[in-house]
């Protein structure tokens, strides 16, 4: 009976004192909660303005025929209808730029997973090598659109002089509808010891080195290592590279805006879809339009992007997972 009494009483004291420390916690969370919104205020300000704003009144703005000068006509589906049913330089546009996407990108993976092996190893020096082979990727890209123009001329530019030097037949490349969309394709690797590399690179860091030992010991070779030790390990990374390359690849514009002046010739040859967006949007001031069709690029980035992720459950291996 005293221990059932003592019992009891420790139970009444108990929710005595969650009666008093329980609205001081909660009084404190609340605190904590409205000084985290508050310091997450300026990001969530610039979500709001520059990016949540704009995209849903891109949305609302692609159902209409909005022309810069004058007053705002709701059409409803109208801009969606004419681009998929009379407008011919949509067409062209998206095949310009999935040829770019299905080069581009598998290329610049391989290139790039090149150099990351390639400054993974353990030589003197070799953080100037990783510098070398980085900072072309930080320089302006109008300024590598600049060089490459030249590089690429016809009459005086490198490679030309080089393919005459050997005796190989010489292609007009930007000046060529045939050669111009791979000629880009060639100025997209330049860039192939950025961003792409550098993570490559980190993930090569960081894979355990006793799976290497052990494959060793089994006899395996250098080739066996790579292709059941480093790409295994290396998946997820690679996943991350391919979905962002695709993101980037879709959204092309510098590159053929400098070397074509925003024309994308020859004859439509390397009119992007970004790049005809900017002169629908811009150009003609069409921005109705220009919107409808930045939301079909949104909805082509989401798929392959979904897609990628979809297709990722069959060869990307999470350790420990």
């Amino acid at each position: 009976m005293a221990l059932a009494t003592r019992e009891v009483s420790k139970r009444g004291l108990g929710s005595k004192i969650h009666s008093i420390v329980g609205p001081y916690r909660s009084t404190r969370r609340r605190r904590e909660a409205i000084e985290g919104v508050l310091f997450a205020s300026p990001w969530l300000l610039g979500l709001l303005v520059f990016f949540a704003g704009p995209f849903v009144y891109a949305f609302v703005l692609s159902f209409t025929d909005f022309k810069i000068g004058h007053p705002i006509q709701w059409i409803g589906l109208g801009n969606y209808i004419e681009m998929f049913t009379k407008d011919n330089l949509f067409g062209t546009a998206l095949y310009n730029t999935a040829y770019y996407v299905f080069l581009s990108v598998p290329l610049g993976i391989i290139v790039s997973l090149f150099l990351a092996l390639l400054m993974n190893q353990k030589l003197k020096g070799v953080t100037i090598f990783r510098t070398m082979v980085f900072v072309p990727s930080i320089v302006s890209g109008v300024a590598v659109a600049l060089l490459w123009m030249w590089i690429l001329d016809p009459s005086i530019g490198l490679i030309n002089y080089i393919l005459r030097q050997i005796g190989l037949p010489t292609p007009l490349w930007l000046q060529s509808e045939t050669w111009a969309k791979p000629a880009l394709v060639l100025v997209s690797l330049s860039s192939a010891g950025g961003s792409t590399m550098v993570i490559f690179l980190a993930g090569l860091q960081d894979i355990p080195q006793e799976l290497y030992e052990a494959a060793e010991i089994d006899g395996a070779r250098s080739v066996h290592k790579f292709w059941y030790v480093t790409l295994p390990m290396l998946s997820p990374v690679m996943l991350f590279n391919i979905i962002t390359g695709i993101i980037s690849a879709f959204q092309v514009f510098t590159v053929a805006y400098v070397v074509t002046s925003g024309y994308g010739g020859p004859h439509n040859a390397t009119l992007f879809y970004a790049l005809y967006l900017y002169d629908v949007a811009f150009w003609w001031g069409r921005m109705g339009y220009g919107a409808a069709l930045a939301w079909i690029l949104f909805l082509i980035i989401l798929l392959f992007t979904l897609l990628q992720l979809k297709l990722s459950e069959r060869w990307v291996y999470y350790a420990g997972g």
